[in-house]
């Protein structure tokens, strides 16, 4: 199985994805890796990605998540995957791949942007992550006001895993 823990920077898809894997024993991947140095520089400077910047990464998270489906891997995998559209891409086995909205609001997201250190995301970036998302229907939720522990227990219950 594959779980994408998906939402907005800041949302906690790191923190949340790497506590998750860690209590299932499962590998963690995280998406921001997949990004090119010019993305990220990009991002940095507080430029938002076009479809022409995300393309490359999404097929290359495609072929990732194809490859641990074809290897029976188990992941999880924190992905921003804002658009409808980029989550239909990237559900290629809707049986073996499950996404886990993180929820929060913006002065939440807000807040822990600000307090954020060495990570290329610009706090800048957050209202174009707020107008880009578009919130995912019938997917499991969850609200990032609680703590961690809660959240990654209530997946494992939603999911029964």
């Amino acid at each position: 199985m594959i779980i994408i823990v998906m939402g907005v920077s800041g949302s906690g898809k790191t923190t949340i994805g790497k506590l998750l894997a860690d209590s299932l024993e499962w590998e963690f991947s995280d998406a921001d890796t997949f990004h090119s140095p010019e993305n990220v520089e990009k991002m940095r400077r507080g430029i938002p990605l076009s479809e022409e910047d995300r393309m490359p990464w999404l097929q290359d998270l495609q072929t990732a998540i194809k490859h641990w489906l074809q290897e029976n891997k188990n992941v999880v995998l924190a992905c921003s995957a804002l658009k409808n559209s980029y989550r239909q891409f990237l559900v290629v086995d809707s049986e073996r791949i499950k996404l886990v909205y993180l929820k929060g609001s913006y002065e939440l997201i807000q807040m822990r942007l600000q307090e954020r250190s060495n990570h290329y995301m610009s706090e800048k970036l957050l209202d174009s992550q707020f107008y880009t998302l578009e919130e995912p229907v019938d997917t499991l939720s969850m609200d990032v006001a609680q703590p961690p522990q809660i959240i990654v227990q209530n997946i494992r219950t939603a999911l029964e895993i």
